[in-house]
């Protein structure tokens, strides 16, 4: 299987093109890639973006697509809406799966996303997604909602799926509680919750990147998105839990356990 990632590169090698390239290879899909921006970044922060030109972000996603037969395809962070719109004129009649990780600040607080991007992504992207998976401050923005209560983030959540996504994956790190807890919301279908013990690290650095990632990678072997979304988890919450303890400020996660551990986690889905 062939999954394609369209994001920015990570020098520090934690989030962006780096970790769902090693997500991918993990979960034995074999991964291509768009670069939309470099980063000068490490664990400390952002220090520096520098985007790609729209031109080349196209001509990279037509090279790869021409050649390659991609079964799933991830976006993370695309920076600027010509690259978006570029993005979504590219794939809107190739039916592929994509995932969405609505990228907009980094774990240091460096904005990713320009903010007359925000209308882009509701408007040309979201409506040709598969899965949009927002942590909660993204899901506001998104929604245009204050999200503090479970009935908030149920109607957030059906804000998103009406702008024409199959089903929104709401990340609940940001919430406080002892345990990490995602809701899944699919079109048409009675939403869940995928439930897990909540580990504290500050080696959090890419969390949203490889989630969508192992997602993608999980849709392009064809599982179902409920069967796709409950391995994801068990891949990101492995690799919060198992730190690698690298860098000065908020490190990476381990890309490397899950497979090491067979898939083992315990997630609670209800």
């Amino acid at each position: 299987m062939i999954t394609l990632t369209i994001a920015g590169s990570d020098s520090g090698g934690g989030a962006g093109i780096q970790a769902d390239i090693k997500t991918f290879q993990e979960l034995g899909v074999f991964g291509t890639s768009v670069i939309t921006a470099l980063t000068a970044q490490n664990t400390l922060g952002v220090h520096g973006i520098f985007p790609t030109t729209v031109q080349f972000v196209e001509a990279q996603l037509k090279a790869v697509l021409e050649d390659f037969n991609v079964t799933a395809i991830k976006t993370g962070m695309l920076f600027n809406s010509e690259i978006i719109e570029c993005v979504a004129a590219t794939l809107k009649n190739r039916g592929l799966p994509l995932i969405v990780d609505p990228v907009m600040i980094a774990k240091g607080g460096a904005s990713l996303l320009q903010q007359e991007s925000i209308q882009a992504l509701k408007n040309k992207l979201l409506p040709i997604a598969t899965v949009c998976t927002p942590n909660i401050p993204e899901a506001e923005v998104i929604s245009g909602r204050s999200i503090h209560t479970e009935q908030e983030l149920f109607l957030a959540a059906q804000d998103i799926i009406s702008l024409g996504v199959q089903c929104v994956v709401m990340k609940g790190g940001h919430l406080a509680g002892d345990k990490a807890i995602d809701a899944v919301f699919i079109k048409g279908e009675v939403p869940f919750v995928l439930e897990t013990n909540r580990f504290e690290t500050k080696h959090t650095h890419g969390t949203g990147c490889t989630f969508s990632a192992a997602l993608t990678a999980e849709i392009a072997k064809g599982k179902s998105l409920q069967e796709a979304v409950l391995e994801a988890k068990k891949f990101v919450h492995l690799a919060i839990s198992n730190p690698l303890n690298i860098g000065h400020g908020f490190g990476p996660t381990n890309h490397f356990v899950y497979r090491q551990l067979e898939g083992k986690c315990d997630v609670v889905c209800h």
